[in-house]
Order: C-alpha cells, then structure tokens, then sequence
C-alpha cells in the first residue's frame, strides 16, 4: 500500500506541472511594436556608442604610443563605421521582424 500512497501524491504533481506548462505556452505571442522615439532614440544610442568606443580605443592607442591625433581618428572612423553597420542591423531587425542574432548572421551571409 504504500509505493500507491507515494506514487498519487506525484502523479498528481506531475500533472499540475504539465498544466501549468501548456497554460504557459498555450496563449498566444503577441510582437513587440515599437514606436518611432523608441527606434530612433536605439539608433542614436548604437551609433555614439560606436563613436564613444573608437574614439576612447583611439585615444588610449595614442596616448601609449605617443602619436597624438592619429590613432584618435582612425578609431574614431572604425567606430563611426561599426556604428552605422550596427544601425544598419536594427533597421533591418525591425522592419523585417527578425531577431538580432539572425540579422547578424544574414549580415555576415552578404
């Protein structure tokens, strides 16, 4: 009598988790909108903190080595560039819905 006893309790449990798991996953998934501000204000951001990177890299390099404004613009330009190809990316996540680990890998596709 007692492995019945035992067995109930967890088979009931059981059956409380699968519920709880198709409940979980049985309602429908709605997508994310964002609005304009929201867009815009996340492609400003990528795109200074491109700049901020290369720009702190850049001025870091220059300060080690000893060459002043070279290696200041040339990361500079490097992030400016990773800035804009990252915006290019959020752009292309939002307006084709994808994510952007897909948006990533198609990038590196083309």
């Amino acid at each position: 009598m007692e492995p019945d006893r035992n067995s109930d309790p967890l088979k009931h449990l059981e059956e409380r988790i699968e519920a709880a798991k198709q409940a979980q996953e049985g309602g429908p998934k709605t997508e994310e909108h964002y609005s304009a501000a929201q867009v815009g204000w996340r492609m400003v951001t990528e795109l200074v903190a491109g700049l901020g990177i290369g720009f702190g890299i850049g001025y870091g390099l220059d300060m080690a080595i000893g060459t002043a404004p070279f290696m200041m613009l040339i990361f500079t330009l490097l992030g400016f560039t990773a800035g804009v190809k990252t915006m290019m990316r959020s752009a292309k996540e939002i307006q084709g819905g994808t994510t952007g680990a897909s948006a990533a890998q198609d990038d590196k596709r083309t």
